[in-house]
This record gives structure tokens, C-alpha cells and sequence, in this order.
């Protein structure tokens, strides 16, 4: 493919498309919210049957929720600031080792929940086409973030790490070149980060979007008692 050529399509997929997935996540979740709010949920199977559920769902969320925080911590934190409790060298490795074991729980409880979502007659016949390609696409997400450790390692330097870094630093602050800084960076981190887009753009439409609704408020609630009054006829 000619050099221009493969600059163009560098500048579409990693300057344009990361900015149309957050749009259409942040414009869809709010439509779908006030337009079909019976349908924000999670749209649990347990009821189904609950076997190798809990111990699946545990590891997958366990998994994913940090793997999402370290990764957004990562990619946002600038070189500048980590350098003075860290050298780029030492966040490699500490990315890499902490990446694979949370990588690692969360591919045991995808693959048992792939696993029942697919084998479980009850639990594929009530299951939306959106719910199945969720799930493959988080397992092929989370097979490339295990992969990519394997090319880390053939650079220490954490080159790649901080390439990263400044593309994502530079799509959040809405500065031009981002694309530039992973041009020439290995496949599986493009296809990562492609895929990671992706399903920001699917997003709305998917169960995800029950992320946004997490119960923060019950935690810090006073506590209230239920009071019926009694009227006359009852």
C-alpha cells in the first residue's frame, strides 16, 4: 500500500473514528435513556439457571472494571507526571505483569460465560443478537490486550507504551497529530484500539450501558423505613 495511502487511513481510523465512536456512545446512551428507559438494564439470565454464572460474572467484572481503570489511568497519565514515582521502563513491566493477571481473570470468566451464553439452550434462545456480539467482541478485545503483552516484551523500553499514551493524551485534549504517533506501531495495538473504539460506538445499543447506572447513591443513603397507612376498607 503507498506511504499516503496508509498515512490517510492511519488519520481516519486513529485522528476521525475515535472521535464519531465517544460521539455516538455519548449522544445514543442519552437519546436511548430518554426514550427507552425499560430497556436500560442488564438483562440477567440468572434466572434461567445460575450454573457457572456467579463465579463467571465475578471474574469477568472483577477483570474488566480494573482493566478499564488501569487502562484509562495509563493511557491519560503524561510521561511527566509518572516519571517521579516511576521510570517508563519500570510502568512497562508493572503494566505487563498487572495486565496479564487481570487479563487472565477476566478471559477465565468471559470464556465461562461465552461458554453458557452459547451451550445453555434456555439462556441462547432468550439472548438478543446484540448480547451475543458483545461478548465475542470483548473476548477478541481481551485475546488482542493478552497478545499485545507478548510484543511489549520485544521492546523494554516502553517506547510503544508512551506512543500510546501521547495518542490518547492528544484525542482527549483535542490536539491535530495523534494519529501520527502510532503509525508505525505493531498491529495488535492498532487493532486493539480499533476494536476498543468499536465498542464505544456500539455502546448505546448494547447492555453496557447499565455501567452508567451504577447505585453510588445507595451507598451513602441514611436509611428509610417503609411506613402503609391503614385507611378504612382495608
Amino acid at each position: 500500500m503507498p506511504q499516503s495511502m496508509t498515512e490517510f487511513l492511519n488519520h481516519l481510523v486513529f485522528g476521525l473514528y475515535p472521535y464519531m465512536a465517544i460521539m455516538v456512545m455519548v449522544v445514543g446512551s442519552i437519546l436511548r435513556y430518554d426514550r427507552d428507559q425499560y430497556s436500560w438494564k442488564a438483562g440477567s439470565s440468572q434466572l434461567l439457571t445460575s450454573k457457572g454464572m456467579r463465579l463467571g460474572s465475578n471474574l469477568f467484572h472483577i477483570g474488566i472494571i480494573l482493566l478499564f481503570f488501569t487502562h484509562l489511568v495509563g493511557l491519560l497519565t503524561p510521561e511527566s507526571l509518572y516519571h517521579y514515582v516511576i521510570t517508563t521502563e519500570g510502568k512497562q513491566i508493572m503494566a505487563m505483569v498487572g495486565g496479564g493477571i487481570l487479563g487472565g481473570i477476566c478471559f477465565i470468566g468471559l470464556t465461562m460465560l461465552l461458554w453458557r451464553r452459547m451451550t445453555d439452550k434456555r439462556v441462547r434462545a432468550t439472548s438478543k443478537f446484540s448480547d451475543i456480539l458483545l461478548l465475542w467482541l470483548l473476548y477478541i478485545q481481551l485475546i488482542l490486550g493478552l497478545i499485545s503483552i507478548y510484543y511489549s516484551a520485544q521492546h523494554m523500553d516502553g517506547s510503544s507504551m508512551v506512543a500510546l499514551g501521547n495518542w490518547a493524551q492528544h484525542i482527549v485534549t483535542f490536539r491535530s497529530g495523534a494519529a501520527d504517533f502510532i503509525l508505525h506501531e505493531p498491529w495488535v495495538f492498532k487493532a486493539h484500539l480499533f476494536l476498543g473504539l468499536s465498542i464505544f460506538l456500539i455502546f448505546p445499543f448494547t447492555r453496557l450501558v447499565h455501567m452508567l447506572s451504577v447505585p453510588v447513591k445507595y451507598i451513602f443513603r441514611s436509611g428509610y423505613q417503609i411506613v402503609r397507612r391503614r385507611g378504612r376498607g382495608y
